[in-house]
């Protein structure tokens, strides 16, 4: 349109001026505001899209989060507008309306993406948009490209994103059209000025103040908004409905992009009070320091005897996104995991085990390489780090003389599971590309459980019998877009909503174990063989306990071998994390080790201890937990730490303990983070020595 064109409206005539100062304030304040209703259609989007995790909480805590919304959108919006502030200290910048409504509507179209693509993000990780997404761009592209085609309904989205961009220009264009100056047609309008300079220059000042008090999100001194501003209800869903994806991706990116030490845990204890405190929490009577001056855990560990099991092999088995939440052994009524529950009536069942992170690559280095989750090290595995020698299972059973086995369904580059294992000690990998006629596989990931399982039975049986072996095994059809093949040999579940598929494809999964283990059960060397079955983390349930989401971490751990039932009985209550596996492994083989796990034989605890737990999702900001029998201590990045009474099973729960006080259990935390993190940095987390006497 040119600068006056003319608009008939009824029986008038009139043109439509250039912008003044007052039309351009109307454009930039209606702009704003349709941005703001932008970001609330959202954020009502996201909450009817994950409707499912809006419980038994009242209405009126979604109205607060709704409110708090605003707050944060507001920051976005100014971000948005700062061109247009700017533009007021020019006529001719004002006057280039076309300029402004490509940049709103372009930066509109991209925001709106984000929000689009938050819906089924947010469904996965109950998470706003956070720094994986930056970490799954560091995968292989093809495989990420693959798992978004196939796992979503990307080609709706994009076509409803492509509607709605050309919908968002056409509002801008009618927002600038409707605050243009008007004229009649007929009358000899004299030129509209501008007002003068300085004019323009204070009102430029003061609209300057007012974005910057809206970006800052209220009046008081200290910090601007920050993400822990939105958590003011009981519920985690609607304190997460209160921030802004935008705003937690930037964020995001600011820590992604920047050296990853950066983002590492902060020293907030003496060096030498931190380094006593995790050597109160870890050590037990059957360990014995050494090389104290430069190791803060290394040490020599002697089972007792009588705790030993006779076994010669070991077999880890890391099942993929095997949420506690949905096993009926530990007390689901969905019947998802039947062949889990027959085994655990087998072995001994931890009830209270938690997973050190919610990512998978987490799960391999906890479980196998006894090293925690720790902030700014959540890739350990991607690292220069990683190249570290830890003193996990492979090192340890290597130095035994012990023969390694380690299948998976895909392709050992992902994650860098080839280097990192390999450089850890072991030796023989089977993956994606050398399975020959598989039952099933998937464009994205490979082949099926079934198929990774019937590899591993016929791997382990020539398994040569001079040598004792160890093995991980790991599945991956639980995992979206599910490596299911097309005649399931389960019933599909129905019962479960959003969740359907995802329990469709751990009963899969399941049924895929139950078969396992009727081939090995036949095998000579089933009689000699210690099984650990673990899951890699949980995923998301109907409702979340704490802002952790404790479902995303709690995962069953089944010990089956000889003699484990009689020694040990069927359950066991002890709180334990991934880290606790390996030296519970190492206690059931006997002999003395030296090793430096972060964890601890939990079947060897004083009496007296009722275990402990060090937890982290993934992402790069620095909230973590520390788990106790009873109780989880939240400490999110730059705000109080929150201490809750939590309880799994049936009928789990989770309860704001007043006053959010536990000196023991946040010096623990504080003390095992800060000395890992030293640890790690100093390369002085493994073993010089991986004597073993047995």
């Amino acid at each position: 349109m040119t600068a006056k064109e003319p608009l008939t409206t009824g029986h008038a005539h009139f043109n439509l001026d250039k912008p003044t100062t007052r039309s351009h304030l109307a454009f930039t304040l209606a702009s704003a505001v349709a941005l703001l209703v932008m970001y609330s259609l959202l954020r009502a989007a996201l909450l009817v899209y994950n409707s499912d995790q809006i419980g038994d909480a009242p209405a009126s805590v979604f109205v607060e989060s709704f409110a708090n919304g605003v707050r944060f959108d507001l920051r976005v919006v100014v971000f948005v507008c700062i061109p247009l502030l700017l533009s007021l200290l020019s006529a001719r910048a004002m006057a280039a309306r076309g300029l402004h409504r490509l940049w709103l509507t372009f930066a509109a179209s991209l925001t709106l993406f984000l929000g689009i693509s938050e819906l089924d993000f947010y469904r996965e990780f109950h998470q706003r948009l956070n720094s994986l997404v930056f970490q799954y761009l560091q995968e292989d592209l093809g495989t990420v490209a693959s798992m978004i085609w196939n796992g979503f309904p990307v080609g709706r989205y994009l076509v409803a994103w492509a509607l709605a961009t050309a919908l968002l220009y056409q509002l801008f264009r009618a927002i600038d059209l409707a605050s243009r100056p008007r004229l009649r047609a007929s009358a000899a309008a004299k030129p509209r000025h501008h007002a003068h300079w300085f004019g323009r220059l204070a009102l430029f000042v003061v609209c300057l103040m007012v974005a910057v008090v809206a970006a800052r999100g209220h009046l008081r001194q200290g910090p601007p908004l920050r993400w822990g501003d939105a958590f003011t209800t009981e519920s985690m869903f609607a304190n997460q409905l209160g921030l802004n994806g935008t705003l937690t991706l930037v964020d995001a990116a600011k820590n992604s992009f920047s050296s990853h030490r950066d983002n590492a845990w902060k020293a907030t204890l003496p060096e030498d009070q931190a380094l006593a405190s995790v050597r109160e929490m870890l050590l037990t009577p059957h360990d014995r320091l050494v090389d104290t001056d430069t190791a803060a855990i290394r040490r020599d560990f002697t089972p007792p005897t009588e705790g030993t099991l006779p076994i010669r092999n070991v077999v880890v088995i890391l099942m993929e996104s095997f949420a506690g939440r949905w096993v009926g052994a530990l007390g689901s009524e969905a019947g998802i995991t039947p062949h889990f529950d027959r085994l655990a009536r087998e072995g001994l069942l931890f009830d209270r085990f938690f997973s050190n992170g919610t990512h998978t690559h987490q799960g391999m280095f906890a479980t196998m390489a006894c090293f925690p989750n720790l902030p700014g090290f959540e890739y350990l595995m991607r690292t220069p780090e990683g190249a570290h020698q830890f003193s996990g299972l492979p090192q340890l059973l290597s130095a035994r003389g012990f023969n390694d086995l380690y299948v998976y369904n895909g392709n050992f580059q992902w994650d860098n599971q080839s280097g990192f294992f390999s450089n850890q000690g072991m030796t023989r990998f089977i993956g994606r590309e050398d399975f020959v006629d598989p039952v099933f596989m998937d464009p994205t990931w490979g082949v099926s459980d079934q198929d990774m399982f019937d590899r591993s039975a016929a791997e382990l049986a020539k398994m040569p019998t001079d040598k004792p072996f160890y093995a991980l095994l790991q599945t991956l059809s639980n995992h979206t877009p599910y490596a299911l093949p097309k005649d399931l040999p389960v019933e599909p579940v129905t019962a479960h909503g959003v969740h359907n598929e995802h329990l469709t494809a751990m009963r899969y999964a399941d049924w895929a174990l139950g078969q396992f283990f009727e081939k090995v059960r036949k095998e000579p060397w089933f009689k000699d063989t210690l099984f650990v079955v673990v899951g890699d983390h949980g995923f998301g349930s109907d409702k979340q306990l704490t802002e952790m989401d404790l479902f995303r971490f709690n995962v069953p751990l089944l010990l089956i071998g000889p003699g484990v039932q009689e020694k040990f009985g069927s359950l066991n209550h002890s709180v334990g994390t991934q880290i606790d596996v390996v030296p519970t492994i190492m206690g059931r083989l006997g002999g003395e080790t030296r090793h430096q796990c972060w964890g601890r034989d939990l079947l060897n605890l004083p009496a007296d201890d009722p275990g402990i737990g060090v937890i982290k999702p993934s992402g790069s900001d620095q909230t973590v937990a520390i788990v106790s029998n009873d109780r989880v201590l939240v400490q999110p990045k730059d705000f109080p730490a929150r201490l809750y009474r939590y309880q799994l099973g049936a009928d789990a729960s989770v309860e704001r303990i007043p006053g959010d006080s536990d000196p023991r259990l946040k010096r623990y935390l504080e003390a095992f983070l800060q000395t890992a993190t030293g640890s790690l940095l100093n390369n002085t987390a493994g073993v010089k020595d991986a004597r073993q006497n047995q």
